[in-house]
């Protein structure tokens, strides 16, 4: 499912944020890791005077070596051997898109410095996640310096909504469950329509209430088949939760009451009075999230 792991940097500590998770990953799937800086050369024209320009070809030389020490690095702090690194010229996120291979995992931070060298991780992270058909790790950076190890994670929180799509998040959650070693816990989230329109006018609140219990006696049958069949195929740490709700509050909280949890969805599911559409609700979730968010966008 994984090959190879893709990391952007742009020498900032805050992108350096997604280091942890990247070097357990990296261990524990046993797969190279590719670490890659981006100069966007029309970025740094843009801050340059007409009378500096002369100068562009030796500001962005100088910046790629720079770039290439700094990666060097970083690259020294992987437990595995495997480990590349690149500098490309370009505009951030279509390098970051064009860059990542078939089967490559992307991880990146969500905010980073801009300026003369730095790209701007928060628009980069949302224009990737919405460009690339490629699995998305993207961890919220904070402003303090990340710590030189390896992060922890203990479980693994599945955005389900009852969609054949939705499900499709479960192949990449069984790989790191499986490598990492995570309780898999099953969130399904329902609630009545926020218009509560029906063909002859609005519900009353008895037709809401019975329309609610429908929803969630589904939405519990649905996880625990999908539960029932997990544990079939070997996946013995397996639990389920339906609730009522936002479902990117549900997850948000959901996962900040778990420990050292990672969440995991689709950018896509089906909308409608039972459905809710993933992709506005996966970016709520990494905008507000202090989790980490892995997102896969189904074929």
């Amino acid at each position: 499912m994984y090959k190879k792991i893709l990391v952007p940097l742009d020498g900032s500590k805050t992108a350096e944020n997604v280091l942890p998770l990247a070097r357990s990953f990296a261990r524990s799937l046993q797969i190279p890791v590719e670490l890659l800086a981006i100069i966007d050369i029309a970025e740094i024209a843009r801050h340059r005077t007409p009378d500096q320009t002369s100068m562009l070809r030796t500001l962005v030389d100088d910046t790629a070596r720079r770039f290439e020490s700094y990666l060097k690095d970083v690259g020294k702090n992987f437990p595995t051997g495997a480990v590349r690194h690149a500098v490309r010229n370009g505009n951030a996120a279509e390098a970051i898109i064009e860059a990542a291979e078939k089967e490559t995992l992307i991880a990146m931070a969500t905010h980073g410095r801009s300026g003369l060298d730095r790209w701007l991780l928060g628009s980069v992270a949302e224009k990737v996640l919405r460009g690339t058909s490629n699995p998305l790790l993207l961890v919220r950076a904070k402003e303090k310096a990340p710590p030189w190890d390896m992060a922890t994670l203990k479980h693994v929180v599945v955005s389900l909504d009852g969609s054949e799509l939705s499900e499709r998040i479960l192949p990449f959650v069984e790989q790191l469950a499986k490598n990492l070693d995570l309780d898999v816990i099953l969130l399904g989230v329902y609630g009545a329509p926020v218009s509560g329109v029906a063909g002859d006018g609005f519900y009353n609140t008895a037709q809401l209430q019975a329309f609610v219990a429908e929803l969630r006696v589904e939405t519990v049958e649905q996880l625990a088949a999908k539960a029932e069949e997990m544990k079939r195929n070997g996946f013995n740490k397996v639990s389920f939760i339906a609730k009522e709700g936002l479902p990117a509050d549900e997850i948000i909280a959901l996962a900040r009451q778990t420990p050292d949890s990672l969440i995991a969805m689709c950018t896509h599911g089906r909308s409608g009075a039972k459905r809710w559409m993933l992709g506005s609700v996966t970016e709520t979730v990494v905008r507000h999230s202090g989790a980490p968010v892995l997102v896969a966008r189904p074929s």
